[in-house]
């Protein structure tokens, strides 16, 4: 099938799998999951490359496995960026509205954001995202949408995202080398957030956690918007390492017990439950408890919301978040994960399953797809600011040139 507009991709590039999702955009505005692929991701630590050639391959199985899947062939992508180096500053902006009138115009609100992003920032460190908050008219404040107003001062809040540059360019690396254009870069928190949170909940204040495998991302909601990120360098790649060490299993199999009979809450658990468990270097199978695998989770997992706790509490938003939190990402599954959290921040808490989207719905509705999800709505939404399937010639001549000697190799 040939390049289509109304194809919208999103890659999470994430630290223990990449997860490509193609949606269609149809006319009436709803977004149609036609494809999703996932592959092991083995080239990144803690949301950061580490090894450009094994993330390439991932994500060309990832998306070769999407491909298939909805028929089609894809050349852009909205990519999601995490990582300890992503830092968020709250910032503000101060203008006079131009103009005889001194009627707002899109110009106007442009200029106004110019000058709240207008920050000074180290030559490691580039702009993700400048998310407004909410905009200041003649001192009246708390409007989401000034244009058309009359004023002569305009003011802005803005929550600024940065990243480190030479992260961000990696990321892009991977995906050009895999024959892919970046149409953008996506905090990954921010694409969750698409997915899982409901209007009500960001109108009331919510706090969204997405914990992954290297790291666990927050963002915080007030008044319907964004007002403060953080990135804990803490996932459930350290749940697995406890139990490997823990129960001496290998790295896999610990995985895979954590997968299977994992919980989060040890209070959940019979204590005479058993399990069954592979010795090390071929040594035999042994038997334990159920409860004592749950007692080397839970204290982890309490790490990771002790630390969303002190640092809600950090910025002083401990009484702002009335809707209480939402969890997601893969480690989310666990049982026991909102029971856990509830316990330990004291506010009502669900885990995130992705919505609003058509297709594929049985599929995706895991919070291991929250972000690809979102990346795949957050390019729905803003399609108008870019052009979609373009893609550079070198791009595109590689993509060819491979696949026809992979064609090839399977002949001769």
């Amino acid at each position: 099938m040939g390049w289509q507009n109304n194809l919208i991709v999103g890659l999470d590039v994430g630290t223990t799998k990449i997860c490509a999702v193609i949606a269609e955009l149809k006319e009436d505005g709803t977004l149609d999951i036609i494809g999703i692929g996932t592959s092991p991701s083995k080239g990144l630590r803690k949301g950061v490359v580490i090894n450009i050639e094994v993330t390439v391959d991932s994500i060309k199985r990832a998306l070769e496995e999407a491909e298939l899947m909805a028929g089609v062939d894809v050349f852009s992508v909205f990519v999601g960026i995490a990582g300890g180096h992503i830092k968020g500053i709250n910032s503000r902006g101060v203008i006079a509205v131009s103009g005889k009138s001194r009627e707002i115009t899109q110009r106007d609100i442009e200029r106004v954001i110019d000058a709240a992003k207008a920050v000074a920032l180290p030559v490691d460190r580039e702009v993700i995202h400048v998310l407004p908050q909410e905009f200041v008219v003649d001192g009246q404040g708390g409007i989401k949408e000034p244009l058309g107003m009359t004023g002569v001062r305009l003011e802005s809040e803005v929550h600024i995202v940065t990243g480190a540059v030479t992260s961000a360019q990696n990321i892009i690396k991977c995906c050009n080398r895999a024959g892919l254009e970046v149409q953008d870069i996506v905090l990954q928190q921010l694409a969750s957030s698409l997915s899982t949170l409901t209007a009500d909940e960001k109108d009331l204040g919510v706090i969204l956690v997405d914990i992954g495998g290297g790291t666990s991302d927050i963002a915080v909601f007030a008044d319907g918007s964004i007002y403060h990120t953080a990135v804990l360098s803490v996932g459930g790649d350290h749940v697995t390492n406890d139990i490997a060490i823990g129960l001496r299993a290998p790295v896999h199999e610990a995985e895979e017990i954590k997968k299977k009979y994992g919980c989060a809450f040890a209070a959940l658990i019979d204590r005479e439950e058993k399990i069954e468990v592979g010795g090390l270097g071929g040594r035999r199978p042994r038997i334990v408890s159920r409860h004592m695998l749950c007692e080397i989770i839970q204290p982890r997992l309490e790490e990771i919301f002790s630390l969303v706790d002190l640092e809600v509490r950090r910025v002083g938003f401990e009484d702002a978040t009335v809707a209480g939190m939402v969890v997601t990402g893969g480690s989310s599954i666990l049982p026991g994960v909102p029971e856990l959290a509830e316990e330990i921040l004291k506010v009502p808490v669900r885990r995130g399953i992705p919505t609003g989207v058509t297709g594929l719905v049985d599929v995706v509705a895991s919070p291991i797809y929250a972000t690809a999800v979102g990346l795949v709505q957050y390019g729905a939404q803003h399609r108008h600011q870019r052009k979609f399937r373009r893609v550079t010639e070198g791009a595109l001549f590689g993509r060819v040139t491979e696949r026809m000697r992979e064609w090839f190799g399977e002949f001769f």
